[in-house]
């Protein structure tokens, strides 16, 4: 007997300024200011061993925004190919991670980078950039 598979809902886009530390779940259209590779590892020669750890690993900050602000998004591995200057990327399932006490946006598994369908532009707001806030860890003793 086939189960009832629930309906597909329709995504919530949030704004780069509604973004908060420590959620997820998010899926926003952003359009790509700049890219910056900041680690390139792996990727054969070199004498490594092969298996998993002869994967290549690839980082870029990519600096992307909307008409709120902007914000430092981590690309990983194939997520750093999308990443270019100018193009508008929708960002599925992503997650606010801190770094030394900013907000980095990030896409792991469980969610998606891609290229926009529709090909909007985006004019963005870039005197409020998110990723320049800094937070302190507040600890509420019980």
């Amino acid at each position: 007997m086939a189960e009832a598979t629930p309906a597909l809902r329709k995504p919530v886009f949030t704004k780069v300024n509604e973004l908060r530390p420590g959620t997820n779940g998010h899926s926003l259209n952003v359009k790509v200011i700049s890219t910056k590779t900041v680690m390139q590892r792996g990727g054969g020669g070199g004498g490594r061993p092969s298996g998993p750890q002869a994967r290549q690993m690839r980082i870029a900050e990519c600096l992307v925004g909307d008409e709120t602000g902007i914000i430092i998004f981590t690309a990983r591995n194939d997520q750093v190919d999308l990443m270019k200057e100018g193009k508008v990327v929708t960002l599925r399932n992503a997650k606010i991670d801190m770094y030394k006490g900013s907000m980095r946006l990030a896409v792991d598994r469980w969610g998606r980078v891609e290229v926009a369908e529709e090909a909007t532009d985006i004019s963005v707001k870039e005197d409020n950039n998110l990723s320049l806030i800094e937070y302190e860890l507040v600890s509420v003793e019980a």
